[in-house]
């Protein structure tokens, strides 16, 4: 896509702002990587005393993160990207990424403090007084568990929160935090001027003003209508008093929400033009990196957790698992997502004890199995698990009847775990909307053969892999030329003429139609021994 801003090719830069790093991405109109740059929190911004990006508290549940440790890293971001050689006067439009559910609690004098910010100081001397709530809630955070029975209860249970919201009422959600903070801390809910998600947050950094939170990030709140992609009175009225004027309005997500402010301007050379795009979460601009646009299109990401995700038409939200939010490419449109804690790390323990570490030896031991481990199902939780909701640890073994037995042979095991794991994503997917007609698989586990084997045949689907390291940063960029050529035509574009010239990715493994027959077969065996294994656990 050839598109020309002034004498110079622009460039398009985004953002992730996740738990532990803020990454940057520059990025040509043909979609051609220029530069990339990192900031690791912990490393780099020792003086905030974090750990993996985050505070942990005694209590266990409570996980924070400083929000002028987010101020202070874009400074070092962009010094560094100077520093390089970055031709920020060639940048058109900028967009970004933060991690979902995060919140930044701005007091009164944050919104002068931001419209009056001075090129001869830094962000993190000007704004260190700004913050009403000094300690700002991540995804990590477990603590409300109180605050989403009662929404839960004032808005008629958990699938009636679902329906409205797109989620369940979670500890992490945004909402259900707001509840704890105005309930524990009184006097800073009523200092707070303005709630930001980490996403809007950032973005209010580089406009100099107060940034609306886009619809699709706004999904993970527990507060928004997920049809309407309006704030639910209801959900704010249980939540806490006051809260819309707190919240701002809903945009959009490929909305410009502002010109970039003239301190980046003078201190780093940024045209006076460049727009900056609503900033959305994680997830959202992970789906646009990996360019999942129609009802179909399915990633799963095999990391510590394993991520599946995908576009949807029409919402279908569960009471009990999984998430819906708006799409952040399409307005009109939805994803769905199933997250699963046990990912790549149970499977990592797994190898360790049957196949001394190494996974040429795994992928052994699987070729001495067939699909179906000859009926034999094992629960591998390194983690409390929450898809399904499994609240202990541990492993559970079962024979070709069903019955409890204590072990399996080496490579009954090696079977097990990814089988147990990848039937658990295509039942939940499913009651969530999600059946893939292809998927991507990304991650560290993306390079595993045995893997990708398991998951075509689960499935029934061709498996991809492609070179997207950073789909969070990656989207981000694409969402900063999409809004740009939404403001330039006047209209909206489509996401697909944007990410035209993005290159295909690779068919890795087509399935085995008798595997997948097998699997089919397993499925209403492994979803009765799973609703027992969480009888007896609890969950």
């Amino acid at each position: 896509m050839q598109t020309h801003c002034g004498s110079a090719a622009p460039l398009f830069l985004g953002f992730d702002s996740s738990t532990q790093t803020l990454k940057a991405l520059l990025m040509d109109a043909d979609l051609n990587v220029v530069r990339e740059a990192t900031v690791n929190f912990d490393r780099d911004l020792p003086e905030f005393k974090t750990q993996g990006g985050v505070q942990r508290h005694a209590d266990g549940l409570t996980v924070t993160s400083p929000p002028l440790l987010w101020v202070a890293a874009l400074d070092l971001l962009l010094e560094k990207m100077k520093g390089a050689g970055g031709d920020f006067a060639r940048i058109a439009a900028v967009s970004g990424s933060g991690q979902q559910h995060g919140s930044v609690w701005l007091g009164r004098r944050a919104h002068a403090a931001l419209r009056g910010l001075s090129a001869r100081r830094s962000l993190r001397e000007q704004l260190a007084g700004v913050f009403s709530v000094g300690a700002s809630p991540v995804w990590m955070d477990s603590s409300t568990t109180r605050q989403c029975r009662a929404l839960e209860k004032a808005l008629g249970g958990a699938q009636a929160v679902a329906e409205l919201t797109g989620s369940r009422a979670c500890e992490r959600f945004t909402g259900n935090q707001i509840a704890k903070i105005s309930q524990t801390q009184p006097r800073a809910y009523a200092e707070t001027e303005r709630i930001a998600l980490v996403s809007s947050f950032v973005a209010s950094l580089l406009i100099g003003d107060y940034a609306p939170i886009d619809a699709a990030d706004g999904s993970g709140m527990n507060l928004m209508n997920i049809r309407t992609k309006r704030w639910d009175k209801a959900a704010l009225d249980a939540t806490a008093p006051g809260l819309a004027k707190r919240l701002g309005a809903i945009v959009p997500s490929h909305t410009v929400v502002g010109a970039i402010h003239p301190y980046y301007a003078r201190r780093y050379g940024f045209a006076r033009g460049c727009l900056v795009a609503a900033f959305s979460g994680d997830n959202p601009c992970s789906l646009a990196g990996l360019r999942l646009q129609r009802p179909g299109d399915v990633a799963l990401s095999l990391g510590t957790s394993d991520t599946l995700f995908g576009s949807l038409t029409q919402p279908k939200p569960s009471g009990s698992e999984g998430h819906v939010f708006a799409s952040p490419v399409a307005p009109r449109a939805y994803m769905a997502m199933i997250c699963r804690k046990n990912g790549s790390l149970t499977r990592e323990q797994t190898r360790n004890a049957v196949a001394g570490r190494s996974w040429q030896t795994f992928a052994r031991l699987m070729a001495e199995t067939t699909a179906g481990n000859g009926g034999q199902i094992g629960f591998h939780l390194q983690e409390p698990e929450i898809t399904p909701p499994i609240l202990k640890s541990g492993i559970w073994r079962f024979d070709a009847r069903g019955k409890p037995v204590r072990r399996f042979a080496a490579s009954v095991e090696a079977r097990a775990v990814l089988e147990s794991q990848f039937l658990c994503l295509r039942l939940h997917g499913a009651s969530i909307g999600l059946k893939p007609a292809g998927i991507l698989a990304t991650g560290g586990a993306s390079v595993n053969p045995a893997v990708l084997r398991v998951i075509a045949d689960v499935f029934g689907v061709p498996v991809y892999v492609g070179e997207q390291p950073n789909s969070a940063t990656l989207g981000a960029a694409y969402r900063a030329l999409h809004g740009w050529l939404c403001r330039q035509r006047r209209r909206f574009v489509p996401f697909a003429e944007v990410v035209a010239a993005a290159p295909p990715f690779r068919q890795a493994v087509a399935p085995d139609p008798r595997a997948h027959a097998v699997y089919t077969r397993m499925l209403p065996r492994y979803a009765a021994l799973e609703r027992k294994v969480r009888r007896e656990t609890g969950g």
